[in-house]
């Protein structure tokens, strides 16, 4: 076989097809493609695959799989599938698009791609600047483990690390806003102004409330104008887009949004004008830079209700537009309408201070379709990383790096009025704009620009944008002057540049006064900070993470290094085609794999999140309806085991929700299903599912499912959270499904980073491909406008998808999928006897996840599902989700990377706590006497002076079958969530409790 990797101009795909590949009409059969080499470790004749990137991906060995096989009751791996996966459906030897490449031939590939791109110094601004990344939080951030393998904090014991690093987030946004509060982070500027703007229809008053228009001034960045739009038009609001002094009416509306300082570098005094909002009853919402607001005076101090911004020039690398950490600020008063995440400070049993999220109760999988947002993760490995900027630089730091931004500007900005220029931007913090005369010289001076490694913004067609950053040089500003006017670089002395910053508008209240961001300033403290944190934490670094449909699978080294590469990072968003060509190039080959694992025709990559992907798919099928005549389509039905953001998401679409019951297997109830469809026949728009189920299994009439909603007009959303049960085996887009987000950060190995990023690309048939999301940026028709600020939304880290299928292969992604099937069935067979596993098929098999159903056991001993969740800490585990899709129960996906060894610690440690709950139940002790109610022990109960408890310390601390020579020991006792919400409390605590805990 021949794995060298392709010539430059041929991608893999192409270049593994047969000389006689034909086309037909549908687009999922669009490439037939020679078989790949079998790289399957589980399959009846197995072989030695040591070269293969399969078989370090793939836990089980191929005894170990045959080992499980045989603890199952199934001679093969093929009787297992076949006994799980409906024969209406299964496809297996379908996935074709070649063999596997080696890790060094993939890397080699890929920096031949990137190559492709070129890496110029962009000066283009629109919320996207170049930025220093300290390399030690780059190394220890962004390119470790520890950090970028953790799950969501839902289990804040073992989670304090990242939960303090986000809580410094928080306290820094809320710092430089002059706001009371600021949430865990959210997707991206554009994004965050999408949600002030619900919030401020939720928080407007008086007269207000009633309006339906909300005011956008014109000085906003395009990008975020255009979402504003996409996001209005389902819920059939108004946008006045217009100048702030001439066009705003404050009685008409329910708020505004000013940018502050705006796209073209202006700087605003908006305090007359936001007045005028809040005596109306509107809320008041400014766009802003938060290295601006070290000079400048907060959003807060001008009377603001809310300020959104990105914090990517902390520190984040560009990427192509994404991820970064975007944020929302708020006064105190809104607070319980922040979307998103929220980290709080709560008290543990000890009564010490802990961190945890707070006010769970908003999380989309509770509230559904009441939901006020379908944001249910944040960027939070992109915060850490801000954070980690502001503490490493502290606020004179960040002064300095804002002034010396300044005074370049303000250089820049006098040697091209000394040149003959107008300057149209008169006050200005980082980006002025200059008016040219024709579009003939306009054209003239970008393309001199460009010659000379500079990419300058393109305003209009005669005007011309100029945006300086930390990076920015004075070999910069001179190559700005050449670009302009060659060979007459201004002379004058630099002291000479007058500073335009608004002398009235210059900051004056103090932020980031918390020691936090006062001590770790050299590179030893800031290293050992960051370690401390990550010693805090329990990630998948550590331990088996066996949270079901989370998919907490390997993200491979190979698969991560690209994304640190300057020619993936160091790209803006904005930039002409001609220097993204090899992003180009890996976007449209993993549109083409992706095509043919799913079925579907057509991908959009924009949309940055799960729930934005749902968004997007839905605003997909409306546009179709409109399209036909149809906009009177509306209702989505939506099974109650559905992922809580698909009903979020159809609100937030404008569709009304109407639930579909499941039986008691966990199945939908296709005869309820039959039943709503017929009743709304005439304005069915959809049906939301999620395959295999949420609850588990592979419901086997989903084609069934498919029909009766198409026989209805309607449409058929599957949910993709699910695909790492599918891959290689059956394609949504070929057994009815219309369009699906993928969750990448699942399926295809993007980490979870500690509860984000994520990518949500949505696959559609052809019909539909006509309405995926359109851009500003983008040469687009569709009647959809943008969900990303990005055109393809967080582009950088598609890089960690396309790498690990180019690793696996097609035969590779096929033994994954059996492997995770495999594996949840092994465990499904362990502990069935001990914790009865709630929702199997009629073969008694489960598909990649199972529930387990302690329920009954509170019943006999009190244990409830929390008692479970914290005493697997003490083994050294983190927790399977909790009471999602059913409250009381555990649902564990082990995914196809864990060993049997780690498989078997997990069992062998739910069997011991089975025997816990036993001695409940025999009566030995109460389970409040229990180690399992005063889980999860710390190193402070193994060195208490007085132990009063009935058991030892050594059955509480070293519980059977857990490790003591590397133990991990969780930093905080049991935190009590109520006291959290109670008293909620969402920044660095007190300096007093600070030094506290210094002194300790």
């Amino acid at each position: 076989m021949n794995l060298t990797p392709p010539t430059s101009d041929q991608t893999p795909l192409e270049q593994d097809q047969t000389s006689d590949a034909t086309n037909d009409a549908s687009a999922n059969d669009t490439n037939t493609l020679e078989a790949p080499v079998a790289v399957s470790i589980a399959h009846d004749t197995p072989q030695d695959y040591t070269d293969a990137f399969a078989r370090r991906h793939i836990g089980p060995s191929a005894a170990d799989a045959a080992a499980m096989l045989k603890a199952i009751g199934v001679s093969s791996i093929d009787e297992l599938i076949a006994q799980t996966v409906p024969d209406t459906i299964l496809a297996p030897g379908e996935l074709t698009f070649g063999p596997a490449l080696t890790e060094p031939e993939t890397l080699a590939y890929m920096r031949s791609v990137a190559a492709k791109n070129k890496v110029l110094k962009s000066l283009i601004g629109q919320g996207y600047y170049g930025t220093l990344t300290p390399a030690v939080i780059q190394r220890n951030i962004l390119e470790n483990p520890a950090w970028y393998t953790a799950y969501t904090p839902y289990q804040p014991e073992i989670s304090q690390g990242r939960l303090e690093a986000i809580i410094n987030f928080q306290t820094m946004v809320a710092d430089l806003t002059g706001l009371d509060i600021a949430n865990a982070s959210l997707l991206d500027e554009a994004t965050a102004a999408a949600e002030a703007m619900a919030m401020a229809k939720r928080g407007a008053k008086s007269a207000a409330a009633k309006s339906n228009t909300f005011f956008v001034d014109q000085n906003c960045h395009p990008q975020t104008i255009s979402l504003l739009e996409t996001r209005a038009k389902p819920f059939g609001w108004t946008l006045v887009i217009g100048d702030a002094a001439t066009d705003l009416k404050p009685e008409e509306v329910f708020g505004a949004i000013f940018q502050y300082p705006g796209t073209k570098g202006d700087i605003v005094d908006y305090r007359e004008t936001i007045a005028a909002l809040r005596a109306t009853g509107a809320v008041a919402v400014m766009a802003t830079d938060p290295l601006a607001l070290t000079l400048l005076a907060s959003p807060g101090d001008l009377g603001a209700d809310l300020a959104i911004g990105s914090t990517q020039r902390f520190g984040v690398p560009l990427g192509y537009g994404g991820p970064h950490a975007a944020f929302l600020a708020t006064k105190d008063e809104f607070k319980r309408n922040l979307p998103g995440r929220l980290v709080g400070v709560s008290i543990d049993a000890r009564g010490s201070k802990a961190y945890r999220l707070a006010l769970q109760t908003r999380e989309q999988h509770i509230r559904r379709e009441k939901a006020t947002s379908n944001i249910c993760t944040a960027q939070v490995l992109l915060a850490v990383m801000a954070g980690m900027y502001a503490v490493y630089h502290g606020p004179e730091g960040l002064k300095a790096i804002a002034n010396r931004i300044h005074t370049k500007t303000a250089k820049l900005a006098a040697g091209l009025d000394a040149l003959g220029y107008k300057i149209t931007t008169k006050l200005y913090f980082d980006t002025i704009t200059v008016a040219l005369p024709t579009e003939t010289e306009a054209e003239a001076i970008h393309a001199r620009a460009v010659e000379g490694g500079i990419n300058l913004r393109r305003t209009s067609a005669k005007e011309i944008g100029i945006s300086l950053d930390e990076t920015s040089t004075e070999a910069t500003i001179k190559s700005v002057w050449e670009a302009f006017c060659p060979g007459k670089n201004p002379i004058f002395y630099s002291d000479a540049a007058e500073q335009s910053l608004p002398k009235d508008l210059l900051r004056t209240s103090a932020f980031l006064t918390h020691p936090i961001f006062n001590q770790y300033h050299s590179e030893t403290e800031i290293l050992r900070y960051m370690r401390r944190l990550a010693d805090r934490d329990l990630a998948l670094d550590r331990a088996m993470i066996p949270l079901g449909s989370c998919t907490m699978k390997l993200n491979a080294t190979t698969e991560m290094l690209p994304i640190s590469w300057p020619e993936f990072s160091n790209i803006h968003p904005f930039v002409p085609a001609d220097q993204a060509v090899g992003y180009a190039e890996m976007v449209a080959d993993l549109d083409k794999r992706l095509c043919q694992i799913t079925g579907y025709d057509a991908f959009s990559f924009q949309p940055n999140s799960g729930a934005q992907g749902e968004y997007a798919g839905l605003l997909a099928i409306g546009a179709y309806h409109a399209s036909r005549g149809e906009s009177h389509r509306k209702i989505c039905l939506i099974p109650a085991s559905a992922h809580g953001t698909n009903p979020a998401s159809a609100q937030m679409a404008a569709m009304e929700v109407v639930g579909v019951l499941c039986d008691d297997h966990g199945n939908v109830d296709v005869e309820d299903l039959r039943a709503k469809a017929e009743k709304y026949s005439a304005t069915l728009a959809a049906v939301m599912v999620t395959y295999p189920s949420t609850h588990g299994v592979f419901e086997e009439r989903i084609r069934e499912i498919c029909e009766i909603v198409h026989a209805h007009g309607g449409q058929v959303y599957l949910d993709g959270a699910n695909l790492n049960a599918q891959v290689g085996l059956v394609y949504p887009g070929k057994f009815g499904a219309d369009v699906s987000h993928l969750n990448l950060h699942k399926t295809f190995c993007i980490p979870h980073g500690g509860g984000g990023p994520g990518v949500g690309p949505i696959g559609v048939r052809a019909h539909l491909a006509p309405f995926l999301p359109g851009h500003p940026n983008l040469d687009s028709t569709s009647p959809v406008g943008p969900v990303s600020a990005a055109p393809y939304g967080s582009a950088s880290i598609l890089a960690i998808s396309w790498a690990y299928i180019l690793l696996m292969g097609g035969e590779g992604l096929t033994a994954a999928t059996e492997t995770a099937i495999l594996n949840a069935n092994y465990i499904a067979t362990r502990l069935d006897p001990h914790f009865p596993v709630l929702y199997k098929n009629e073969h008694g098999r489960v598909a990649h996840e199972c529930i387990l159903d302690p329920r009954p056991l509170k019943a006999t001993s009190g244990v409830s599902v929390d008692d479970l969740a914290k005493r697997l800490i003490d083994y050294g585990f983190h927790a399977p989700t909790m009471s999602f899709p059913v409250a009381g129960t555990l649902m564990v996906e082990p995914t196809e990377s864990e060993s049997k060894a780690e498989i078997d610690r997990f069992c062998d440690a739910m069997i011991e706590i089975r025997k816990e709950i036993r001695a409940v139940e025999v009566g030995q002790h109460t389970i409040t006497e229990s180690p399992l109610r005063f889980a999860p022990h710390t190193v402070f109960d193994l060195t208490d002076d007085v132990w009063d408890r009935v058991y030892t310390r050594s059955q509480g601390c070293f519980p059977p079958t857990s490790r003591r020579h590397d133990k991990y020991w969780p930093p905080v006792n049991r935190i009590d969530n109520a006291y959290g919400d109670r008293n909620l409390f969402c920044s660095c605590p007190p300096t007093a409790e600070y030094a506290e805990a210094i002194s300790e």
